[in-house]
């Protein structure tokens, strides 16, 4: 038998295929059964424990996740364009009907080009809706927003519909409904709409949880329409609850650590039995993009409000009419109180209820209808509660000692301030000026209390924030017209054991208070 060489192409494999087919057929001839089979190794698999998937939750509460598209009403425009191109010597209708040009300006230019009377068609979002020259309505935002019942009532943010003129909802499926405004918020952002009373259809509807059994660390999921892409879900956790971002006096929100971007405000997030724990309204982000931290309205607030937009339109809330600010400790010392907690009056409002009832400038209030106040955010949460009209007992913190007052609550206008203050700085003025040199600071004497015309920025207070400019009122809530009132008012409180003295402090942008040590020197 000739040796066929190693190398040749497809020796191998020829031999292992004349191999067993030669076995094959004497297995036949001698009745064993063929069964030849050639042998792999498995794919690779990992017994690992299944992840609990957020799909049920998904399923059950998409129908009732909607988009809401926004028009309002756009200023009129002038149909006089007239548009002057030369290229080469050419105007622009010289130019071939394939040059890039004009094909640019006849798709978003609409079929007129520069010529036309119809105006640009540009598109606005993931709508594709023209802008009307002639003014009526263009679209200007879009956000999310829910169903909370089946004849179809909405919640979303107030920023989203504000100043809007007319209203759309986008369902998961697509289906595209007409929606009028029940009422809005400004103070908690939150508004509510209402579908067409023609659309007699039954809708997918969700709740509100009790976000007060929402722990830091629970699962949750977002879904809402962010840059227009409707139907979207992210997922996260609860990160943090009450907090303070500024944006109202109610501040008490849900920190979501969910990927939730522009366009998702309104959007509801749900905890993982498919109720609503918050409603998303704002994003912490340097770039405008998504950081990884939300921010969402808790539904113990959404659900009052919501309920109170649905019946009246509005919001009624409590009002005391007094600007207020934190106690910090170096406040607290200088007025013998033990905690540092409450609210401190800065300013009660002209013929509001807390000025009727009493309440001066330097109180403390330290407790609502036999509640402690922990804070001015505290307190004005739970005033704005109140039905208006109704009375009160308000414990305050005056002259080193615990008093009552009853307060007959007002009625919080639209957009009414709590107090009012900004009185025009007095510049100080260099005859008369006297040294508080215990204090670092140097006084002139005016009509209404004290200028300070030097700090040293070493001392105390400096430190803490006072300027030249800045003028002193009161210390110890007495008011002082001169260095000897202020040095009089500092003995009298080293003599009761204190160690700090509080100065109110007046300027341009308002009033406050402020703790300075009387035992520098």
């Amino acid at each position: 038998m000739s040796k066929i060489p190693a190398f040749r192409p497809g020796y191998k494999a020829a031999l292992k295929a004349t191999t067993v087919a030669g076995l094959a057929a004497v297995m036949l001839a001698t009745g064993i059964p063929a069964r030849v089979a050639v042998s792999y190794a498995d794919a690779v698999t990992v017994d690992a424990p299944q992840v609990a998937s957020f799909a049920d939750v998904v399923a059950a509460v998409s129908p009732a996740v909607v988009s809401v598209r926004v028009q309002s009403e756009a200023k009129p425009v002038s149909d006089e364009r007239n548009f002057s191109f030369n290229f080469g010597g050419r105007g622009f209708d010289d130019l071939p009907d394939d040059h890039p040009l004009k094909r640019f300006f006849r798709e978003f230019g609409g079929q007129d080009g520069l010529h036309g009377d119809r105006g640009p068609n540009r598109r606005f979002g993931d709508r594709g809706e023209r802008r009307n020259r002639k003014g009526h309505l263009r679209p200007t935002s879009q956000g999310s927003g829910f169903f909370i019942s089946e004849d179809g009532y909405i919640v979303t943010n107030n920023h989203v519909v504000n100043n809007g003129a007319a209203f759309t909802i986008v369902m998961n499926d697509g289906t595209e409904l007409s929606a009028t405004l029940v009422g809005k918020d400004s103070r908690t952002d939150l508004a509510v709409l209402k579908v067409d009373e023609k659309d007699k259809r039954k809708f997918t509807y969700v709740s509100f949880a009790d976000d007060n059994k929402i722990r830091v660390g629970d699962w949750v999921v977002a879904v809402g329409n962010p840059f227009g892409l409707g139907g979207t879900v992210t997922a996260g956790i609860i990160s943090a609850r009450g907090r303070d971002i500024g944006s109202g006096p109610y501040d008490d929100y849900l920190q979501v650590d969910a990927a939730v971007n522009r366009g998702n405000s309104g959007g509801p997030t749900f905890n993982l039995s498919g109720e609503v724990v918050g409603i998303n309204t704002a994003i912490f982000s340097p770039s405008g993009g998504n950081v990884g931290i939300a921010f969402a309205i808790p539904s113990s607030v959404a659900k009052g409000v919501v309920a109170e937009l649905i019946k009246d339109g509005k919001v009624d809330r409590g009002w005391l009419g007094v600007q207020i600010q934190p106690v910090s400790r170096d406040i607290a010392d200088s007025l013998g109180l033990a905690d540092a907690a409450g609210a401190l009056v800065v300013e009660p409002q002209a013929d509001s209820p807390g000025a009727k009832a009493g309440i001066k400038k330097g109180d403390v209030i330290t407790a609502l209808e036999g509640e402690p106040v922990k804070s001015p955010r505290d307190l004005a949460r739970r005033v704005a509660d109140i039905k208006p009209g109704t009375d009160v007992d308000v414990v305050l913190w005056r002259d080193g000692k615990s008093q009552t007052v009853k307060v007959e609550i007002g009625t919080l206008a639209g957009e009414q301030i709590e107090a009012s203050t900004g009185d025009e700085q007095v510049q100080p003025d260099d005859n008369g000026e006297q040294a508080l040199a215990d204090l670092g600071i140097a006084v002139t004497p005016s009509d209404e209390g004290l200028v300070v015309s030097s700090v040293d920025p070493d001392s105390e207070a400096g430190v803490r924030g006072l300027r030249s400019g800045d003028r002193i009122a009161t210390v110890n809530n007495q008011p002082v017209s001169s260095a000897d009132d202020v040095m009089s008012v500092i003995d009298s409180a080293r003599k009761d054991g204190r160690s700090k003295a509080l100065f109110q402090i007046e300027t341009g942008d308002g009033s406050r208070f402020l703790a300075l040590p009387i035992d520098e020197g």
